[in-house]
């Protein structure tokens, strides 16, 4: 038998009675009050739109990205000047950044010592200056009177680039290395999993990773620790690199010039900045002046420019020299 509509808004099927939902209808400005004497309204919402606005976003975000024009593995004071120096000149570039932490910014949040002041030796103020960031003239350093005034500055910079997302929480468990058109062993991307995954796979039966291809991957994950000089150790691993040159003790005017200087493609299709590649090359390590890590990101990104520039690329991959 079927459905009888009634005037009430109401149906018969099969005898029984039933009412009819009305279509829900849409908040309006009328719902949402800012009223802050007891009388604040938020628009409504459902839990399933919460879950289904962040879902369709990230799941978005990942299928584009699973070939990236260029793969920053760290998202400290080096790999966020270098996502936003290569952001900034080629708005065209996909840049995908793999941040291991819940936060971002490595190291970059505080001084030395727990301290909150960051210092930086010139010329690097001038990308303080590009990005908008007050600071205290020294003569030869200037002073930020928060490190967090520069990550988070920087940081929302990047971030508000349309062709710049970031995957943080995400760590990079391996590098994904083809032998490329001239028979040469080339990182032609990077093997990602959720960092929570990753450090349980001794607690977990198996719990395979996923990729990003890309052409250039620009790795600036620190010196030795959890994380830190990941790549430089893994070209070890994988034969790419003889051995570790491992970071040296502290020299602030040794160790600055020769991370920014040597900043490069350390393999092919692998560009090294920042304080991995104290780890890589033996370099000293410079302690809490950050003037290093900036201008080092910038070489990297430098650095990524040229190589794109030197090679023909069909979805992600290499596929001849220029």
């Amino acid at each position: 038998m079927a459905p009888v509509q009634t005037l009430d808004n109401k149906f018969v099927e099969n005898g029984f009675q039933k009412q009819m939902k009305s279509p829900a209808k849409p908040a309006t400005y009328s719902d949402v009050v800012e009223n802050y004497d007891g009388q604040y309204r938020f628009a409504p919402i459902q839990e399933a739109q919460v879950s289904r606005a962040m879902i369709k976003r990230y799941f978005e975000t990942m299928y584009d990205r699973v070939i990236s024009d260029v793969v920053i593995v760290g998202a400290g004071s080096a790999g966020l000047t270098c996502a936003y120096h290569l952001a900034f000149t080629r708005p065209d570039l996909k840049i995908t950044i793999i941040e291991a932490n819940v936060a971002p910014g490595g190291g970059a949040w505080l001084g030395g010592q727990l301290m909150t002041p960051m210092v930086i030796r010139k010329p690097a103020n001038r990308f303080l200056e590009e990005i908008g960031v007050p600071y205290e003239d020294e003569g030869s350093y200037v002073v930020v009177k928060h490190a967090a005034l520069f990550t988070s500055t920087l940081l929302s910079r990047v971030l508000a680039m349309p062709n710049v997302v970031m995957m943080n929480a995400t760590a990079v468990e391996d590098l994904i290395i083809h032998e490329d058109n001239a028979g040469q062993q080339r990182v032609a991307g990077v093997v990602t999993n959720w960092t929570l995954v990753a450090l349980n796979h001794d607690t977990q039966s198996c719990m395979d990773p996923n990729t990003i291809t890309c052409p250039v991957v620009v790795s600036a994950t620190g010196h030795d620790g959890p994380m830190g000089a990941f790549s430089a150790k893994r070209l070890v691993s994988a034969g790419l690199l003889k051995e570790l040159g491992n970071m040296r003790g502290l020299d602030m005017n040794r160790s600055e010039p020769a991370i920014v200087n040597n900043t490069r493609e350390v393999a092919p299709g692998l560009i090294m900045a920042g304080m991995e590649l104290s780890e890589h090359d033996g370099k000293n390590r410079m302690g809490p002046t950050f003037g290093g890590m900036i201008g080092s990101g910038i070489k990297a990104a430098h650095e990524a420019l040229r190589v794109l520039d030197s090679v023909n690329v069909v979805e992600g991959k290499v596929v001849s020299s220029i």
